[in-house]
């Protein structure tokens, strides 16, 4: 006599299974990283293209990795925060006493996350390996309207490494000596607030 199985031994083991596959791709996957001020403010920017002052920020461990030269870890949030650079009357940029940008209200927020699986259901033309982007309103709201191609293929191009992180003046050298810079001129030493 054959045995038949309930159908729920069947469909609970689906279920699971199919919950352990990466799911789709998309920035909905990243959540407002609300405690990014508990991570470390790694460098600030001033923008003279667009007068925007930025900070930004990486979670403890992969600032960590970064400086010892080790890959960057599965659980990485890489948090870009963007400010209007105060301008005067003439909409001239307002400058500190070390010739920085002084920054005005927020812009929004863009982030970078890397998670194991990640990155899987994007073509290679544009797939930085496990990594997500979202980005923010000055509000903290999801942005549906931000251009996330746009994210993967200005990190996708020549001159980034494994991570999509530039090689050169950017985010490894500022995560291991701590230096700030504009993207107009070359890298600087400058204080950066801890």
């Amino acid at each position: 006599m054959r045995r038949r199985w309930p159908i729920a031994f069947i469909l609970v083991p689906l279920t699971l299974a199919l919950a352990s596959v990466p799911g789709s791709a998309g920035p909905e996957k990243i959540a407002f990283p609300a405690n990014y001020k508990d991570h470390v403010l790694y460098a600030t920017v001033d923008r003279y293209d667009n007068k925007q002052y930025r900070e930004l920020y990486g979670t403890p461990e992969a600032v960590k990795a970064v400086r010892e030269g080790k890959p960057i870890p599965s659980g990485t949030v890489l948090t870009l925060v963007q400010y209007k650079a105060q301008v005067d009357a003439a909409g001239n940029v307002v400058k500190d006493a070390n010739g920085r940008f002084i920054k005005g209200e927020l812009v929004g927020v863009t982030v970078m996350e890397k998670r194991t699986g990640w990155g899987t259901e994007y073509p290679d033309d544009i797939r930085n390996g496990e990594w997500e982007y979202s980005a923010f309103t000055a509000d903290l709201k999801f942005n549906d309207k931000a251009n996330y191609k746009a994210c993967f293929q200005c990190h996708k191009r020549r001159g980034r490494d494994e991570n999509g992180l530039r090689r050169r003046r950017d985010h490894r050298l500022r995560f291991r000596t701590g230096q700030a810079h504009d993207r107009t001129r070359p890298v600087r030493n400058v204080d950066q607030r801890r």
